[in-house]
């Protein structure tokens, strides 16, 4: 009796370490690694950034099959507009378009997701994108502007009223979702690296390890060139 009372103890005492490490790892891995979300994500910024839309029929087929509801999506492609353009932003809302249109003819039935709720914050809209910009740096911003913001008072004000108040407070997407779809498009983009060292940085803050950043870059090389995919790693290596 006493010896099955030992052996029971020990196997109680090996599962107990398996499913430890077990836990362990999967921690571990969720640090490493994307979500299949956040791939497609990352992919569907990258692609739209590029201009790449028979891929992006692709990837945003894809990522409606990971999850992703039309909604996220759609706010995805509206908030790209702030880094690559109108004319790419709504060639991509387009494109999405024909891939909704296609899956309907094909029986698929995909998720619409939650709409996009209405700003009622009457407060001054700069000092919400301040404090909109603040929380995403989790520190006060300094009081010495930079330079071009100061030789130019409307950007900064476009970015404090538009970027971060019209656009970075909209709900759908929170700001982890919407900094991964920013430093992608950015990715794809190429030539912005002080822009996109800035992104890479606020990613941080938010919560992505710089494995996860790492696995972005490799979740986006079979679409970029070299040159891009170097400079990207480049920038994600010298982050604190």
């Amino acid at each position: 009796m006493r010896n099955q009372k030992i052996i029971q103890y020990g196997l109680l005492l090996l599962l107990t370490i398996c499913c430890h490490s077990i836990n362990a790892q999967t921690v571990m891995e969720d640090n490493s690694h994307l979500t299949l979300k956040q791939q497609s994500i990352a992919t569907i910024a990258a692609l739209t950034a590029k201009g790449d839309w028979d891929n992006l029929k692709t990837g945003l087929s894809q990522g409606l099959d990971k999850g992703l509801t039309i909604n996220e999506i759609k706010e995805k492609l509206v908030h790209l507009y702030a880094y690559t353009g109108f004319p790419k932003s709504i060639s991509g809302l387009k494109v999405f378009i024909e891939v909704l249109d296609e899956r309907k003819i094909n029986g698929i039935r995909d998720i619409q997701g939650k709409e996009a709720s209405p700003i009622d914050d009457n407060n001054d809209k700069y000092e919400r994108g301040k404090a909109v910009l603040e929380e995403l740096l989790q520190s006060p911003l300094p009081e010495t502007q930079p330079e071009y913001q100061r030789f130019s008072s409307a950007m900064d004000r476009f970015l404090k009223e538009h970027l971060f108040a019209d656009i970075f407070e909209r709900d759908v997407l929170n700001y982890q979702q919407r900094e991964l779809t920013t430093v992608s498009a950015l990715i794809a983009l190429g030539n912005v690296e002080p822009m996109l060292r800035s992104h890479l940085k606020i990613c941080i803050i938010q919560g992505f390890t710089k494995k996860q950043m790492e696995h972005l870059v490799e979740t986006l090389k079979p679409y970029l060139k070299r040159k891009k995919i170097k400079s990207a790693k480049k920038i994600i290596k010298e982050l604190e």
